[in-house]
């Protein structure tokens, strides 16, 4: 069974992915959702346990939901959810041939 993480740290992540990285929930849903003929206009992080992340897609006003495991295998400390959340980033850029930008 995958960790769960508390509410607040929850609560915490959600908004900071949701209003400081929308373009890169974007990026990463667009590089992690399986093909369709549509492209992926919306992509909102809604939760995340410690195996990985899941997002609200939207194709053709259609939501939909996409879980992508973290690229480090299973996590449990909320250090490692930014850990496991840059690494997805940085996946998503190689997948689809984007220049990354330097992590702070």
């Amino acid at each position: 069974m995958p960790h769960a993480f508390d509410a607040d740290v929850i609560s915490a992540v959600l908004r900071h992915m949701n209003g400081d990285h929308t373009d890169d929930n974007l990026l990463i849903a667009r590089a992690f959702a399986a093909p369709a003929d549509a492209p992926i206009t919306d992509a909102v992080m809604v939760g995340f346990d410690g195996d990985g992340g899941v997002w609200e897609i939207t194709r053709n006003a259609t939501v939909s939901e996409l879980r992508v495991p973290w690229p480090g295998g299973s996590i449990d400390d909320r250090p490692a959810v930014r850990r496991e959340v840059v690494a997805l980033y940085d996946a998503a850029c190689a997948r689809l041939g984007v220049e990354p930008r330097p992590h702070a």
